[in-house]
């Protein structure tokens, strides 16, 4: 569970160090005082997207600071982690994760830390140690649960249907490894038509390799050849110019017009010498000047040394022109563009060698590539049929759970079916898809005596919320993840749905906890702890303030919620009695 909360300068909140207890916990405030602020913070901290939009004005970093008590240790933390497909350990609790990664756990806790700059940089640990976005994000998922404020409409989408089953079946990494099977069908499939492709056309296409890789062959070309070419062609090109130049600085060293400089410096050490015979305190003076002379003559034999193998070679230039030329027609040819490095050649190359090969045997690699797609067609075929019994035998019991929770939230009578029907097509190869052989979407008939329609064509914004609260809570019996946020899961609903929803929320939160952002009353009277999140100016800065509220002060804030009136006598009553009915 989520025990404290510490936030510096992100969005409208400068500082807020909040710590939360059990069961359920509204979070409520007034229009635009900046409740999802404090989920969104959560969101961050959990790995979440981070931008310097979040970083408070007139700040220069954003930070956000979460203890979490890790659940109680389970069976399923003495297990081994499973592998998956390409042999990575998978943790299957927020313990094993730890333990994968090398990470301790303190008391049972875990602190999350993480902030985002003003130059976009971002970083985040847990505990003391440094994590990746995608490390956090993973590790979180054991821990929150979040439903954003728009969620629900993912039920309007059909594709959704199907991860949602897969997800309630337990098949999500079952169905991601189908989908890499299928894949790699595709994939052999595709290789296989290009065999099958027309003598002329097979060809015309061995042709155009075999001419490809000769002239790859007959350039002789090496690595990095075209950048050192390149350099010394613009040496060649200003000979000319180096040269003069050379000639210049070496006589300013030498002193061949007049006194150069290595002289002069002969003439500075002799004098330095003297005079630090009658000063010995210029003793560091005259040993720079000793170094300078060294060091000059040092550089005038160098530079003497390099103009004598100063030789202007045509032929050389012509030669560099010509391979650069070769290089050139053939990047024009071959490579992305003829600024391509010239690793592009060479990938070609490899690539024309092995289509070349496998063209030429092509008889041969048809039969052996026919061989493995029927194979493995059949083996798609039969975990298609295997995915889509399980998920046959997953939907029965979750419409019965979906309508179960439905009938608590007042929409008794209502009746919920996954429908799962097979892909047309009268072959193996039409039946199956990247997912398996099932089209899957969530039907509703939210009256008595109606028939079974698309949920997404029929389902009303409050029937959709409550559809979604139902799926959440079947997930959770399931998954067992300990703390679930909903962030407005009140959408068009009221009155004695919403009583319901409270009702259901609070029951939901006896084995986890539970926070919910709302603007009902009826759902707020039913929390534990309620949290007011108000908004306010001051020396013109506005910030959000976040308070933990009993007593009277959470009678007041419940009389605001049910009327807008959180002063008056007849208002603090009526949200008293709704406190001591359902709290």
């Amino acid at each position: 569970m989520l025990e404290d909360l510490s936030i510096k300068n992100f969005a409208l909140i400068e500082s807020v160090n909040i710590e939360f207890n059990k069961g359920f916990t509204v979070l409520s405030g007034e229009t635009g005082a900046g409740k999802s602020i404090l989920i969104g913070a959560l969101s961050f901290v959990l790995g979440g997207k981070a931008s310097v939009d979040q970083i408070r004005s007139g700040t220069s970093e954003a930070s956000v600071t979460a203890t979490f008590l890790l659940p109680p240790l389970c069976s399923l933390d003495k297990l081994e982690c499973k592998e998956n497909i390409e042999g990575v350990l998978e943790p299957r609790t927020a313990r094993q994760w730890l333990s994968v990664h090398g990470i301790e756990a303190e008391d049972d806790r875990v602190i999350i830390r993480r902030y985002v700059r003003d130059n976009g940089k971002t970083a985040a640990w847990i505990n003391s140690t440094p994590v990746t976005r995608a490390d956090l994000q993973s590790f979180c998922l054991f821990l929150v649960d979040i439903h954003g404020q728009h969620e629900h409409q993912s039920l309007m989408k059909v594709g959704e249907h199907r991860k949602f089953l897969d997800s309630y079946a337990g098949l999500t990494e079952t169905v991601s490894q189908f989908t890499d099977k299928y894949s790699l069908l595709v994939e052999k499939r595709k290789t296989l038509q290009a065999f099958n492709t027309s003598d002329k056309e097979k060809n015309q296409k061995i042709e155009l390799l075999s001419f490809a890789i000769k002239e790859f062959e007959d350039a002789k070309l090496k690595p990095d050849e075209d950048v050192e070419l390149e350099a010394e062609q613009a040496k060649l090109s200003s000979f000319e110019k180096l040269f003069t130049e050379v000639e210049t600085l070496s006589s300013l060293l030498s002193g061949e017009e007049g006194m150069g400089i290595v002289e002069l410096s002969k003439k500075l050490r002799a004098a330095s010498d003297r005079a630090v015979s009658l000063d010995g305190s210029l003793k560091d003076v005259d040993s720079r000047i000793e170094n300078l002379f060294y060091e000059v003559s040092d550089i005038s034999e160098e530079v003497k040394n390099y103009s004598r193998s100063l030789v202007f070679d045509p032929e050389r230039l012509a030669f560099v022109n010509e391979r650069l030329s070769i290089i050139y027609n053939l990047k024009k040819k071959y490579a992305s563009s003829v600024n391509a490095p010239i690793k592009e050649l060479f990938t070609y190359y490899e690539n024309a060698q092995k289509e070349l090969d496998a063209l030429s045997n092509s008889t041969q690699n048809i039969e052996k590539l026919q061989a493995e797609v029927g194979a493995l067609e059949k083996e798609v075929y039969k975990d298609a049929k295997v995915i889509s019994n399980k998920r046959t035998e997953a939907s029965t019991k979750m419409s019965s759970c979906v309508e179960e929770i439905l009938s608590k939230l007042g929409m008794k009578g209502t009746q919920f079916r996954v429908s799962i029907l097979e892909k047309p097509g009268t072959e193996i190869v039409q039946k199956c898809g990247p997912y398996g052989m099932d089209n899957i979407e969530f039907m509703i008939s939210a009256n008595p005596g109606s028939p079974l329609l698309p949920l997404a064509k029929i389902a009303s914004g409050g029937e959709l919320s409550r559809v979604m609260l139902a799926l959440k809570t079947v997930f959770a019996m399931d998954e067992g993840v300990p703390t679930m946020i909903f962030d407005e899961i009140d959408t068009g609903i009221g009155g004695e749905v919403a009583v319901n929803v409270g009702s259901h929320i609070k029951m939901l939160s006896k084995n986890r906890q539970i926070f919910c952002i709302t603007h009902l009353a009826s759902i707020a009277v039913y929390a534990d702890n309620q949290i007011k999140i108000s908004k306010g100016v001051n020396n013109q800065t506005t910030s959000t303030s976040v308070k933990p509220i009993a007593g009277d002060e959470r009678v007041s804030e419940i009389a605001r919620m049910l009327s807008g009136d959180a002063v008056s006598e007849e208002s603090l009553k009526h949200a008293s009695s709704m406190l001591a009915k359902f709290a």
